[in-house]
């Protein structure tokens, strides 16, 4: 796939993604976001561009992990204590 076709893909699916977060329809929003995520899914696959899989990798290597301060095992603290809460 000629870069042009994968940078045109990769602002479409941006510019899809922007619209489906500021639609009010959440039908309709939720389709242009899938169809944003179609649209990258195409440009990392199929044109087998190393330079954008390594940055979707470290994109998603640097997403905001979870508290790794707190256990698996034990509850969270609001859950002690027990008692109704209704």
């Amino acid at each position: 796939m000629p870069w042009w076709t994968s940078f045109s893909l990769i602002g479409v699916a941006s510019l899809l993604w922007v619209s489906g977060r500021r639609n009010p329809d959440d039908v309709i929003g939720l389709l242009e976001k899938l169809l944003a995520i179609v649209f990258g899914i195409v440009v990392v696959l199929v044109s087998r561009n190393y330079l954008l899989e390594a940055m979707g990798l470290i994109v998603a290597l640097l997403l905001v992990p979870g508290d790794r301060r707190r256990s698996l095992i034990s509850p969270p603290e609001d859950d002690l204590g027990g008692g109704d809460r209704y």
